[in-house]
């Protein structure tokens, strides 16, 4: 059975970390097409992926039937946030990304990560290690 969280926002569109992330991911797009050394392009398509698989992880989890099967599925995006972090590191540190694009990014991912852990302590769903 759903709960009464779950039923008030059946519209993914409609939560702010959804909203967030899609932003995030269209963020991490634009910077990571700017990428164009071939040697760039292994890193650049994973940070596109990373990037994308937050926000998808948050779609596909609203469509779960219960709050454990949705907060499955924001830990996932919760991990896929980790995993875009290093990506940004690596592209910072190898001079594939500038500086101030990578901050930029990391500043968005962290409010969107904690938003998810705020949304999982809502769902009584308990966080991946942070």
């Amino acid at each position: 059975m759903r709960s009464r969280l779950a039923c008030v926002v059946s519209d993914f569109k409609k939560l702010e970390v959804w909203q967030k992330a899609h932003a995030l991911a269209l963020h991490a797009y634009r910077v990571a097409t700017k990428m164009r050394r071939s040697q760039d392009l292994p890193l650049r398509s994973q940070i596109i992926r990373a990037a994308m698989s937050s926000p998808a992880n948050i779609v596909e989890g609203r469509r779960q039937e219960s709050d454990k099967g949705f907060a499955r599925f924001l830990r996932i995006a919760l991990n896929s946030g980790c995993e875009l972090e290093y990506h940004l590191i690596v592209a910072r540190d190898i001079g594939a990304m500038t500086e101030s694009d990578s901050d930029s990014l990391l500043t968005e991912l962290i409010e969107v990560r904690q938003m998810l852990h705020g949304l999982l302590r809502k769902l009584g769903g308990r966080p991946s290690r942070a």
